[in-house]
This record gives C-alpha cells, sequence and structure tokens, in this order.
C-alpha cells in the first residue's frame, strides 16, 4: 500500500502520471503504454502474470512479440534464452501444467527476448520458494553484470540488502528515504518504511500436539501428463495444532501431491489418504470438504 507497484505502472505506461515527468537516458519521454515502454527498452514483470493456460510457453510468449517471426523461431530462442539466464524452460509445455515459480520465467523470459536495457521486477519472489528465488537472484546478477539496469520492487528487507546498491524507500506514496541499504539494518530500514521503530513479537511455545488430522501412508501416483511429476511412496502425518511445511523447487511434485490431497485427483489405493482417520483416497474434493477439510490452491 505504499505506492510501490503504482509509481511502476506510470513507468511501464500502464497508468498516467498526472503531473512530473520520466527523464529515460537524459531526455524526458511520455510514455503513453506498454508498447511504448518496450520500444524505449523498459520491460516489466508484473507481480500478476498475464498468461493463457490453454496455451504453451512458446504461444504465450509469442503474444507480445512481432508476428513475423515464427513459432518455432520463438520456441527455439526462448529455450535458448531461458538457460543462458538459469531459467529453464520447454518451450511446448502448457501453462496450465507449470507451478507459478514456472509461470514466472515465462513473464521474465518474454521480457528478456525484447532486449530491455531497464527490467522492472515488481515483488517477484512473492510466488517462489527460498530456492527459486536463489536462482533468480543470480539472474540478476547476470543482468547487471550485462550492463542493464534493474527496478526490484520488494518489502523484504532481507533480499533488498542482499541484492540492491542503492534504495528508494516509499511511505504513503512519498519518498520518506534513500541509502546504501548494504550499509543499513534491518531496523534501520524498517524504521524508514513504517515511521517508527518495530516492536519485536516473541511467539509463544505450542501445546502438546494432538490427534492426527490427515495421514498419507506410502502414496504413489503416475503423472497425469507428460510434464508431469510422479509421486513416490510419500507418508507424513499432519496434527491438530501443527503446521507441517513441504519445501522443494518449483516442478518437483508439489502441485500433484496438493492434487491428490485435496482430492482434485482422486487417488487408486483408497487407503494411502486417511483423512481424521478415514480413508479418502478415493473420496473426491467435494467429499473431503464435507468432512472438515479447507484447500487454499496455488
Amino acid at each position: 500500500g505504499a505506492g510501490k507497484s503504482t509509481l511502476v505502472k506510470m513507468l511501464f505506461g500502464v497508468l498516467a502520471p498526472t503531473e512530473g515527468e520520466i527523464i529515460w537516458q537524459g531526455e524526458p519521454v511520455s510514455v503513453g503504454s506498454p508498447s511504448e515502454a518496450r520500444r524505449l527498452g523498459i520491460g516489466m514483470v508484473f507481480q500478476h502474470f498475464s498468461l493463457f493456460e490453454a496455451l504453451t510457453v512458446a504461444e504465450n510468449i509469442a503474444l507480445s512479440l512481432d508476428p513475423k517471426i515464427s513459432l518455432k523461431e520463438i520456441a527455439r530462442e526462448a529455450e535458448t534464452l531461458s538457460r543462458a539466464y538459469g531459467l529453464p524452460l520447454d518451450p511446448n509445455a502448457h501453462v496450465a501444467d507449470l507451478s507459478v515459480g514456472e509461470r514466472q520465467r515465462i513473464e521474465i523470459v518474454r521480457a528478456l527476448l525484447q532486449n530491455p536495457r531497464l527490467i522492472i521486477l515488481d515483488e517477484p519472489t512473492s510466488v517462489l520458494t527460498p530456492q527459486e528465488a536463489d536462482k533468480l537472484f543470480e539472474t540478476l546478477e547476470k543482468l547487471k553484470a550485462e550492463g542493464r539496469s534493474v527496478l526490484y520492487i520488494s518489502h523484504r528487507l532481507e533480499e533488498v540488502q542482499r541484492i540492491c546498491d542503492r534504495a528508494t524507500v516509499l511511505r504513503h506514496g512519498k519518498v520518506t528515504g534513500a541509502c546504501d541499504p548494504r550499509r543499513e539494518t534491518p531496523a534501520s530500514l524498517a524504521r524508514m518504511m513504517v515511521g517508527s521503530d518495530v516492536a519485536s513479537v516473541l511467539r509463544a511455545t505450542g501445546e502438546a500436539l494432538g490427534a492426527p488430522q490427515i495421514e498419507v501412508m506410502g502414496l504413489s501416483v503416475a503423472p497425469r501428463t507428460p510434464f508431469a511429476v510422479a509421486l513416490k511412496s510419500i507418508s507424513m502425518t499432519v496434527r491438530a495444532g501443527e503446521v507441517l511445511a513441504i519445501a522443494g523447487v518449483a516442478g518437483n511434485g508439489q502441485g500433484e501431491l496438493f492434487d491428490a490431497l485435496s482430492g482434485e485427483y482422486p487417488v487408486y489405493n483408497n487407503d494411502a489418504i486417511h483423512l481424521r482417520g478415514k480413508p479418502v483416497g478415493r473420496i473426491g474434493i467435494n467429499g473431503r470438504r464435507l468432512m472438515g477439510a479447507g484447500f487454499v490452491p496455488e
């Protein structure tokens, strides 16, 4: 709510400023549309993606490029560029089969194929695992080494300190500070962001864990599509009063596991999943909801 996304949307021609001017490479410019921004050499990866799930990676990328370029050539260039920047993609994969992290790679590659001098990323790690974020940071270092500029929008102080050479802080739509983030402490950066010292919050020790709520025993699921991941002999238990984390780089079966646990795709072995002591492997998502389970998809 500080105005970060609003600011960069004006730089990319999505919104029109009511006053002031934008200086690009020493000259005042009027950025009236995203196509005008791209022509100037500005690329942007939005916080919310603009992809068509029914299309392939290459087809989605083609939508923002010259229609005279063949889809085969776009697929070849996208695959080459994605690997060069450590963002491997299968140009023939359908977007519907990809994780959120993989979809972000499409947006980045689509922007890079237009050879921007400035690339804007709006809260890019909000959908990434720590491992995916590390790979993104490596990509940004490569862009920096090539002499490109990166405008990185984030409220995560540790990321700003890790990868940024300079930082400008916004609060209520106004600049409240500018600094070298590596010379600041998290506390001083937070003070610029919120306008006062941030109090520490202590987490109380949890009580003893309760009865098992969901149990997974030797769950195996064959891949549904050529790009899906097979699940092999997964076992775990989540008890009442417990938070269980499942970590991994995107594309390693998290989506397939969620589909099996939620009942989006029931499994053959009814005893592989128990919900509050009852086997539910073959029960669909609505049946599991009626038994007290809730699901928030990716």
